[in-house]
């Protein structure tokens, strides 16, 4: 395995809530309006670290898209998906976009933020206690009130 590079953004992002690993600019966000398996997604028309997974025809939102599930470069967590096909033409403004599920992502705010008090965690929109187990692809989150405790793969604590 190689050495990760990881790309440090400037300005407001969200990162991953797991291992804080940036992700996404704000002002990349297209849309909080998405529901998705773990409650609301957002969609960006941009990401870094992350990795793209096998491509497969999935219905998202009665609608079919070849998308491939997005993790964090760092710590493998699956964090969304990014649209590649659109299959209707309605759609098609979707295609190379990001859909992140919002109970992984935490908001860094710059400094300038923390001195205005603008990014308080009430106006971050992130949900302050996540869902307790998340499982995908044979992995298992067991999650806390403020963070991940432990991962657990096949029975084991990895």
């Amino acid at each position: 395995m190689g050495r990760i590079f990881k790309q440090e953004l400037e300005g407001p992002c969200y990162r991953c809530r797991f291992c804080k690993t940036h992700l996404v600019l704000a002002n990349d966000l297209i849309s909080q309006e998405f529901g998705c398996k773990l409650g609301r997604g957002f969609l960006f028309s941009k990401a870094v670290n992350v990795t793209v997974g096998t491509l497969e025809d999935r219905m998202v939102i009665s609608e079919l898209h070849t998308v491939g599930d997005i993790s964090c470069c760092c710590c493998g967590l699956v964090v969304g998906w990014k649209y590649e096909v659109a299959h209707e033409k309605s759609q098609k403004d979707k295609e190379g976009k990001f859909m992140l599920y919002r109970v992984w992502l935490e908001r860094e705010c710059n400094v300038d933020e923390y001195e205005s008090d603008s990014c308080s965690e009430s106006s971050i929109n992130t949900p302050s206690t996540p869902s307790p187990v998340v499982s995908s692809g044979g992995v298992s989150l067991v999650v806390s009130s403020d963070s991940v405790s432990s991962i657990v793969s096949d029975g084991e604590d990895v």
